[in-house]
């Protein structure tokens, strides 16, 4: 079984910084594409930014800049960095990953979600 659990949301200032976590766990044989995705009231889930197993990231247009997406392979960790945020950056982030368990099956997996709120 595999669990993927965030940490680090919570509510800040327009212009302020959060940095949010995401540790995998469980029956872990490998772990390609890690992100983070996020929904806010009434919207679709979008992806914000994602990144591979060699570090290559990719970021949505309207974080690039201000966020910043990394990963520690050795301990199934992923990182989303938040700099300069604003209030259309509030919603509930959620972090998934590409992985293969030990028993040889691979499916994408989620955490259950961080509230990110962005307000005076």
């Amino acid at each position: 079984q595999v669990q993927l659990v965030e940490s680090g949301g919570g509510l800040v200032q327009p212009g302020g910084s959060l940095r949010l976590s995401c540790a995998a766990s469980g029956s872990i044989f490998s772990i390609n594409a890690m992100g983070w995705y996020r929904q806010a009231p009434g919207k679709q889930r979008e992806l914000v930014a994602a990144i591979t197993n060699g570090g290559t990231t990719n970021y949505a247009d309207s974080v690039k800049g201000r966020f910043t997406i990394s990963r520690d392979n050795a301990k199934n960790t992923v990182y989303l960095q938040m700099n300069s945020l604003k209030p259309e950056d509030t919603a509930v982030y959620y972090c998934s990953a590409g992985i293969a368990t030990t028993i040889g099956y691979k499916s994408n997996y989620w955490g259950q979600g961080t509230q990110v709120t962005v307000s005076s």
